[in-house]
C-alpha cells in the first residue's frame, strides 16, 4: 500500500485572517513531511462590485482588524486605507490577479512562485501601504512590481478562461469541505497494489479538514 497526500490552503488574497495567519503557515509549510504537495485554492469571498462600502460595513471590518491584533500579537494593519481609499466588497479581482500572474509562468514551479508573490504583493499593498487591491490599476501596477508583462496581466485579468478558473477553484473550495478562510484541507490517495497483476488500484481519496492555530504551527503539524 502507498500512499500520496496533497494539502489544499484555502484562501482569498483579501481575507484579513489569512494575512495574520502568514507567519504560521510559512513555518507549517518549512517543516510539512517530505510526503505532502502544498496546492494553493482561492475560495473567494465577495464577487465584483462597484459599490462602495457603507459606512458601517467600513467600521464592521476595522473592527476585525483590531480583534485580529488582539488575537495574534505582531498583525499589523495600516488603518489609514479606510481614509485614503475608496473601498468595495470586491475580492474577486485580486483573485483573478492570483490566478492571470500564474498565467505568465512557464512551468509548474514559477507558477507556484509568481502565485505566492503575487498574493504576497496584495497582501503588504492592502495591510501595510493602504493600497485597493479592488482597484484594477491597484492590480496592475502589483503586476508590474513582480516583473510581469503587464500587457499580458491586464488582459488576462478579466479574460473569461481567469473568470472559469476562479470559479473552478471556488467550486472545488466549497466540494471539499472548505469552511471558511484560511482552511487546510488534505488529501490522501491510496493505492493498492494487486499481487495477481501488480498493477495500482486508486482507492477512493479521503478528505480531512486540518485544525490549525494562529499562533502555533505545531497544532497543525501534529495532524499530519
Amino acid at each position: 500500500m502507498s500512499e500520496t497526500r496533497t494539502l489544499y490552503y484555502v484562501h482569498d488574497p483579501m481575507c484579513s485572517w489569512c494575512w495574520a495567519f502568514v507567519p504560521t503557515w510559512e513555518q507549517i509549510q518549512r517543516e510539512l513531511p517530505n510526503d505532502i504537495e502544498v496546492v494553493y485554492l482561492l475560495g473567494g469571498l465577495a464577487p465584483d462590485s462597484d459599490l462602495p462600502m457603507p459606512e458601517q460595513m467600513k467600521l464592521t471590518i476595522a473592527g476585525y482588524w483590531q480583534t485580529i491584533q488582539d488575537r495574534v500579537p505582531g498583525t499589523q494593519f495600516n488603518y489609514d486605507f479606510w481614509t485614503k481609499c475608496q473601498p468595495r466588497r470586491s475580492t474577486y479581482p485580486s483573485c483573478r490577479a492570483v490566478l492571470a500572474a500564474k498565467a505568465q509562468a512557464r512551468d509548474s514551479d514559477e507558477a507556484k512562485a509568481l502565485e505566492k508573490a503575487m498574493i504576497k504583493a496584495i497582501q503588504e499593498g492592502y495591510y501595510l501601504n493602504a493600497k485597493n487591491p479592488s482597484d484594477f490599476d491597484t492590480l496592475i501596477a502589483f503586476a508590474e512590481e513582480i516583473g510581469l508583462d503587464v500587457e499580458r496581466f491586464e488582459i488576462a485579468l478579466n479574460s473569461e478562461s481567469t473568470i472559469e478558473k476562479l470559479n473552478e477553484e471556488m467550486h472545488m473550495a466549497r466540494s471539499i469541505g472548505a469552511q471558511g478562510f484560511p482552511s487546510l484541507i488534505l488529501k490522501s490517495n491510496k493505492f493498492a497494489e494487486a499481487e495477481e497483476t501488480k498493477l495500482q488500484a486508486l482507492k477512493k481519496p479521503q478528505w480531512q479538514n486540518v485544525p490549525y492555530d494562529y499562533n502555533d504551527a505545531s497544532v497543525t503539524l501534529r495532524h499530519l
